[in-house]
């Protein structure tokens, strides 16, 4: 249903493909499970390991580089240290497009650390996805037929109608295995046709839509071709707004978007009675202060929605952060608008 969700499939395929027992004995007397995501990654990940009882405390935040990459060695020595204090790594989520920089984790180099402590590999897919059906941008997700499984949301970028979450995984009958409760009023064996078509017992849910047709209609109505260009035009226009904002003395790019590889764009708006003064603390808190209060008198006045937020574990104050997707296509004018409404309100700010 979500992209949630999708990632606690992949945790819960991750348990079952190490311990089946789990399932039927419960995690009683068993060493404690641990997951690991860069420092970078969407919050579901910790609210997987809430549902599936194995302890927010038990999923390890893995640092990541300037542009918020997962550091591979970071993820080993990690590793190694949850195994020197007797617990058991079982599942490594990396991140295809993270949900503040856009990063795409290294899929191979993640691959090699996992096949080497037997440890299950996921990827988040669902904001980043978007490049595989770009020639241009697939790069960005080298490896990815390596892993285990992957979670995907064409609702994200590419504009599909909520929701319309794909999860992928490379093990036949694992999500039968995993979730089947072989409920004999709903899956009878002894059907007058192929039972394999039943699928609801590969999944948590019951009752649910039809979501995958939704993709599927998309991609009959318009084809590969149509949505290939549609992604390599929102990503130009990613680079055309991270230009402008070069271009603009009032606009500051953040550093971890200097290299930015999806469409993800970060910036601060620094006001004329800011600029050219000495940055200290209590003005990187002014600063701070700044995005919460131009986007509540845009919205105020209806004329622009756009989010911000800090980035704690790189010390970075609350800066705008606009991430352009395919539906709408984005387009230069509207970029010009964007800025040209922050400055508006921005410039009306006084210390």
């Amino acid at each position: 249903p979500g992209g949630s969700i999708s990632n606690m499939y992949g945790m819960i395929l991750a348990r079952q493909a190490k311990h089946p027992e789990y399932k039927t004995k419960g995690l009683f007397g068993a060493k404690p499970l641990v997951a690991f995501t860069s420092e970078e990654s969407h919050y579901s990940i910790k609210k997987g390991a809430n549902w599936l009882g194995m302890g927010m405390e038990n999923v390890v935040a893995i640092k990541t580089d300037a542009g918020g990459n997962m550091i591979p060695e970071e993820l080993e020595l990690a590793i190694k240290t949850a195994i020197q204090q007797d617990k058991e790594p079982f599942f490594v989520n990396a991140t295809s497009g993270s949900t503040v920089t856009g990063a795409y984790d290294d899929l191979v180099s993640l691959r090699d650390i996992c096949d080497r402590h037997g440890v299950w590999l996921h990827v988040d897919a669902c904001w980043g996805g978007a490049a595989l059906l770009s020639a241009k941008r697939r790069h960005l997700m080298r490896g990815c037929e390596l892993v285990d499984s992957v979670a995907f949301n064409p609702h994200k970028m590419l504009g599909s109608p909520l929701q319309t979450s794909p999860f992928l995984t490379r093990h036949k009958d694992l999500l039968y295995q995993a979730n089947s409760g072989n409920a004999t009023y709903l899956f009878q064996q002894d059907k007058f046709y192929d039972v394999s078509y039943d699928t609801g017992d590969k999944s948590i849910q019951c009752g649910r839509k039809v979501d995958a047709f939704k993709f599927w209609f998309m991609m009959k109505a318009r084809g590969e071709e149509h949505f290939e260009k549609l992604v390599d035009h929102t990503f130009d226009m990613a680079d055309l707004l991270q230009q402008k904002v070069n271009q603009r003395t009032n606009f500051r790019l953040v550093p971890a978007f200097e290299n930015r590889k999806c469409t993800n764009v970060g910036f601060w708006y620094i006001p004329d009675h800011m600029l050219g003064q000495e940055e200290t603390e209590e003005w990187w808190q002014e600063i701070g202060a700044i995005a919460p209060k131009i986007k509540e008198s845009m919205i105020v006045d209806g004329t622009l929605m756009i989010g911000y937020q800090p980035l704690p574990f790189k010390n970075y104050k609350n800066f705008f952060r606009m991430v352009l997707h395919c539906v709408p296509r984005p387009e230069p004018e509207q970029l010009d608008y964007i800025l040209d409404q922050i400055h508006l309100y921005g410039s009306q700010l006084t210390k």
